[in-house]
């Protein structure tokens, strides 16, 4: 597979950039300010546009209608202003003002005058060869420009995400201090934000995260899908809850990733491959290609994406005789076809697909040499995603349609060593099949002169089947699972409106009304019916409001403060409770935070944030371990959590950005649930051995809340220069990840944390071919990222999860 890579790789090398043509298409601009009239042509044009020069907002436009190029369209809107348009990109233009004309006077009349090299110029112009995309948050719903919105919200470029190799969720992680991920395997874990977690394991309880890729959700109770972040525009983390927005599971806070258009107006192909090596590993590879298609002059296009990548293995188990176990390939595809219907109405219909096939574990014997495991089975894990999708939108005048519909598959199997000392080798099987099809119809009014509101209802239909089997290779029975379901209507409205110049206030209300189904799976019969009063299926109805407010200052120039309250919920279900099945309650999450914002990213040459956060967590659900040793779910008690965290950028050079951020967090289990402790489990593990005061005690030492780290740094440097007819990047970044416990109790009240993962990345070429160098895990440091293995304990001193050890991957790309 290598030697087939690196042939690739040479043809790729060797190719030659076509290229592009611009094609017509139907623009309706109405007269008013750049302010108003960009994001209408950003939307009717599927482009980016980025303003180098604040003060160029406020310049009156003209009124642009017909079909057209959008280099037409923008000539015409600004023609007759101090602004001028500069194309970046194939779907990226930057406004930026017109040169006096006494500097066109002295160039027209010595034209052998050459421009200065980019380091000769002044910021301002140097930040046109890499512009910083228009600041707006578009999971607002209403577009709220960046400075005008009241929460903490980061934007992280696609580019700079894919820069130096996809790596998925990984890429984010290791660009955010405030997000945090278990660590079972691609495809297969858990994602907190701000300190909102709530156990180690996959269960039948809703995600705290809220996912989305574009306006569609991408899962409703199912582990992160770790979509590869191959031809991503941009991915927008807001944090803190989210439900009036985004409804239920949304408690931590979003992550929306909004892929690239269609764009009727150029072919374009790009291509990637590359070949890595991993220290005391296998070697791995990956390659992936996109292609845009304009179809005919009247404004469809059609956007393909596939990709296929292998992760070495880089774990031993010698009780097996095995090297490299933990191999994963990823394959995926993604097409979206645009069709312009006419009068702005446009329709995007699409799909996704990947497959994660794990080979083994990634964990470690903590007792043991350094990447090794003595497992006696191999626990292989397979993940398989789809969806459908399509949405119809139409814009005019101030108004945004939007109708997005999808239905989802979404299947993961894993396999458990559930092996004793000294005994057979037995298994543990796990099946989680959830389908899933969403709704959502909204009206908006973006937020422009001083006033933003959206209305939209939604739908959502899941069914999640939990399947479990235990025993030994050539013998398995089914253990009891469950079947959770779940139908939801949802109607809400917020608005935002700045009462006085310096002062934008913003409410809104959500009301959800969800009716809840749930069954047991291969439940014994006869037990069933001995054991009167244990349900095995159940049903009820739930309605829930959820409010939200918020206030937005400004101080001074480019100084303001905000204030924010919101909340959010997940919906009840059935558990597994030994061999039957067992009712879990909402939960429910209040959060009050405010914060400050200084500077303009990407504009001034210093910007920094700071934000304090305080959350009361209401019947927490949490999935742990029953006195039989298998994972469940249940209330476990109420909790609260703060969290400050602050950024700062730095650009002390033409070209050279340095950033730094960090998170602190304060969480505690304050109070058990009552039949938690009549079951005598602590939140993480069994203690059936243990009275109600010790477990209380055990929790005033251990409450804290798990999988979230008490504090991370996050620095990075990026630094990029012309160099002839090349463009040279490097970027480097490092992370301190601090302890935190894997769960509360004497079983899983186990370390983990307290790691430095380290990388760099350089970049060499064109907008047509680069070469890039990727280093990660420069220390080849150890680390452990995730402190379970298997929930059972088979008499190992316990488990660690390892960095990927010290990794150097090569690649090419092209663009036609």
């Amino acid at each position: 597979m290598i030697f087939r890579l690196l042939s690739l790789l040479l043809l790729l090398s060797l190719a030659t950039p076509v290229a592009a043509r611009e094609k017509s298409r139907s623009i309706d601009l109405p007269r008013g300010t750049l302010l108003q009239s960009l994001p209408l042509l950003g939307r009717q044009a599927d482009i980016s546009i980025s303003v180098a020069d604040a003060k160029l907002w406020q310049s009156a436009v003209k009124p642009v209608r017909g079909r057209m190029s959008v280099a037409k369209a923008l000539d015409r809107m600004l023609s007759g202003t101090d602004a001028r348009a500069v194309k970046v990109g194939a779907t990226s233009w930057r406004i930026v003002r017109r040169l006096p004309q006494t500097n066109i006077a002295r160039r027209r009349t010595n034209p052998s005058r050459k421009a200065p090299p980019l380091e000769a110029r002044s910021p301002r112009e140097a930040v046109d060869k890499y512009p910083v995309e228009e600041i707006v948050v578009s999971a607002s719903k209403i577009n709220t420009p960046y400075t005008k919105y009241a929460g903490v919200v980061t934007i992280l470029d696609g580019a700079d995400l894919e820069f130096g190799g996809e790596r998925g969720m990984d890429s984010i992680l290791s660009r955010m201090a405030t997000i945090s991920s278990t660590h079972l395997g691609s495809g297969r874990n858990k994602l907190f934000i701000r300190g909102i977690a709530d156990s180690s394991f996959t269960g039948p309880t809703q995600a705290t995260v809220g996912q989305y890729l574009g306006d569609i959700r991408l899962s409703y109770n199912a582990p992160d899908p770790d979509l590869r972040l191959y031809d991503i525009d941009r991915v927008e983390i807001l944090e803190g809850p989210q439900g009036t927005l985004y409804g239920a599971g949304s408690l931590g806070g979003i992550i929306r990733m909004i892929p690239k258009v269609p764009d009727p107006s150029a072919t374009a192909l790009i291509a990637s491959g590359g070949v890595s090596l991993v220290q005391h590993g296998a070697p791995g590879g990956d390659i992936a290609a996109i292609a845009n298609i304009p179809l005919g002059e009247s404004g469809h296009a059609l956007r393909l994406t596939g990709y296929s990548i292998s992760e070495g293995g880089y774990i031993d188990n010698p009780l097996l005789g095995q090297h490299d176990v933990n191999r994963t390939n990823i394959r995926g595809a993604r097409g979206t076809l645009r069709v312009d219907l006419g009068d702005s109405w446009r329709a995007d219909v699409g799909g996704l697909y990947q497959t994660i096939t794990a080979d083994d574990a990634q964990y470690a014997d903590k007792d043991a040499p350094p990447l090794t495991r003595s497992s006696m089975v191999e626990q292989g894990a397979k993940a398989r995603y789809g969806s459908a999708m399509m949405v119809l939108t139409k814009d005019w005048d101030d108004l945004h349609l939007q109708l997005s519909n999808a239905y989802v598959d979404h299947h993961l199997y894993e396999r458990f060593d559930a092996s004793m000392v000294n005994d057979t080798p037995r298994i543990f099987d796990q099946n989680n099949h959830t389908r899933m099809l969403t709704s959502e119809t909204r009206l908006s009014r973006p937020f422009r002169n001083g006033l933003g509101w959206v209305i939209g209802t939604s739908f959502i239909d899941n069914r999640t089947r939990q399947t479990r089997s235990f025993g030994v290779e050539t013998m398995r029975s089914a253990i009891a699972g469950v079947t959770n379901s779940i139908t939801e209507y949802t109607a809400y409205g917020e608005a935002s409106a700045e009462l006085l110049p310096a002062i934008i206030v913003n409410g809104g209300l959500r009301y959800s009304y969800a009716r809840l189904g749930g069954a047991g799976e291969d439940v014994d019969a006869l037990l069933a019916l001995t054991q009167a009063g244990r349900a095995i299926t159940a049903r009820r109805k739930e309605e829930d409001l959820l409010p939200s407010a918020s206030l937005l200052a400004t101080l001074g120039k480019n100084v303001t403060f905000y204030a924010r309250y919101q909340e959010g919920f997940r919906p009840g279900g059935l558990s597994i409770d030994g061999s039957f099945v067992q009712r879990f309650r909402n939960d429910h999450v209040s959060t009050y935070d405010a914060g400050m914002r200084f500077g303009r990213k990407g504009i001034t040459p210093f910007d920094a944030t700071i934000s304090i956060s305080h959350s009361r967590w209401k019947d927490i659900q949490a999935d742990y371990i029953d006195a039989n040793g298998f994972p469940t779910t249940a209330n476990i008690g109420d909790g609260k959590i703060t969290s400050i965290s602050g950024s700062i950028a730095v650009r002390p050079l033409t070209g050279l950005s340095l950033e730094l951020g960090a998170v602190y967090n304060e969480s505690r289990v304050t109070q058990l649930s009552s039949s938690l402790q009549r079951a005598a489990v602590v939140f993480g593990g069994p203690a059936a051995d243990f009275s109600p005061p010790i477990i209380i005690s055990a929790l005033g030492r251990l409450g804290r809340i798990p999988n979230v780290a008490s504090h991370a740094i996050r620095g990075s440097a990026n630094y990029a220069i012309v160099l002839g007819d090349e463009d040279f990047r490097i970027q480097s970044w490092a992370s301190y990840v601090g302890p935190s416990r894997i769960g509360i109790g004497p079983v899983l009240g186990e370390g983990q944390g307290d790691y430095v993962d380290t990388g760099i990345a350089a970049r060499i070429g064109n907008d047509g071919r680069g070469l890039t160098l990727t280093l990660t895990n420069l220390l080849d440091a150890r680390g452990n990222r995730f402190a379970l293995g298997t929930p059972f304990n088979s008499g190992s001193d316990g488990y660690l999860t390892p960095l990927r050890p010290r990794t150097i991957r090569i690649s090419v790309d092209v663009a036609y």
